[in-house]
């Protein structure tokens, strides 16, 4: 079988591998479509070296179809569309034993620490398979992944019917969580430096804010007559991002960290001191935020097609991570199936 892997130095190699029948426990997927994201830039920036052991299959936002399923394993049968959810935990660590599994403190992330999803045919635990409603094209499903990562992050805010809402960063993530926030009754802006990103998150029917433009603190207080944005979302990693971010909140309202940042940051806590802010962290996800991204896909509330900017075929994988590093793309599809098809 054909797969696409990391082999350091910034480079993506198309490569032959020996498929596997699925052992105990697991589910072979036939592979469909693999999203690229940020993460996955990280990696082939040789950023995560350290931890990514070369040649690496990567890809863990994907949708496919069950080929086979390995001895014991039920719930799942040959021929079911699926999803991954891609955490593997240990179910022992103090996190986990708290019910906090999908941040175990030594979870195993398929796609990174794990072989992911850039492969004809894929083995994963079957307790990680999540099935695709009926309707929703496996196309669409490749997006389950990051939409349960906005699903996440709005809930982890606590986010209101009624409420305003800004997400600082309109990339493809940024626009999921303006788009699941918007679904959840709130109201959202989008602070964004990219004029292309800005015009893309106005299309969609969200304020926009030029940072470099006007005063972004100034924007939302006239926005909200005043008071504040009830829940402010860090998806840009910028410095400068995360330092104002404080300033765009009402009293007691709600500040989520959903970027990577890969240093500190410097934030000002006399105002978290003075309005009683809440500063959260939010990572991955739990199973209840895929089932709802996958209804919320198939229900149509989240401009898939319009984040869709191109779909190639495995052996352009190289090409499609150059159109994600040069900012030409939200969001890149891998046509796994193509290939599978060709075979």
């Amino acid at each position: 079988m054909r797969a696409a892997a990391y082999t350091g130095n910034a480079t993506v190699e198309t490569v032959e591998r020996t498929p596997v029948p699925p052992g105990p426990g697991q589910v072979q997927i036939a592979v469909a479509y693999v999203g690229l994201c940020g993460t996955d830039l990280h990696v082939l920036h040789g950023d995560m070296d350290a931890r990514v052991a070369t040649p690496a299959v990567l890809g863990h936002e994907m949708s496919g179809t069950v080929a086979a399923v390995g001895p014991g394993t039920t719930g799942v049968s040959p021929g079911d569309r699926v999803t991954v959810m891609p955490l593997d935990w240990d179910g022992t660590c103090p996190a986990c034993l708290a019910g906090h599994q999908h941040v175990c403190q030594n979870l195993t992330f398929i796609g990174i620490d794990s072989p992911g999803a850039l492969q004809q045919w894929w083995n994963v635990p079957a307790r990680c398979v999540v099935p695709l409603p009926a309707g929703l094209t496996l196309r669409h499903g490749a997006l389950v992944e990051p939409v349960a990562v906005a699903v996440h992050d709005v809930r982890r805010a606590d986010v209101r019917h009624g409420e305003r809402v800004v997400v600082i960063g309109g990339g493809p993530i940024g626009v999921l969580v303006a788009s699941v926030a918007r679904e959840f009754g709130a109201t959202a802006a989008v602070v964004e430096i990219d004029g292309g990103r800005r015009e893309r998150a106005a299309a969609l029917g969200f304020e926009t804010v030029d940072p470099a433009a006007v005063d972004q603190a100034a924007w939302v207080r006239e926005w909200t007559e005043g008071a504040g944005a009830d829940a402010v979302f860090e998806v840009s990693g910028a410095e400068a991002a995360v330092l104002a971010a404080t300033s765009l909140l009402r009293v007691r309202g709600r500040l989520t960290v959903v970027a990577i940042h890969g240093q500190p940051r410097p934030v000002d806590l006399h105002r978290v001191f003075w309005r009683e802010l809440t500063l959260l962290g939010a990572r991955v996800y739990e199973r209840r935020d895929f089932e709802t991204a996958a209804e919320l896909l198939a229900r149509g509330v989240i401009p898939a097609d319009e984040l869709i900017t191109a779909v190639v075929p495995l052996a352009r994988t190289a090409d499609a991570f150059a159109q994600l590093d040069a900012g030409r793309a939200l969001k890149v599809l891998v046509d796994v199936g193509a290939e599978e098809a060709a075979a």
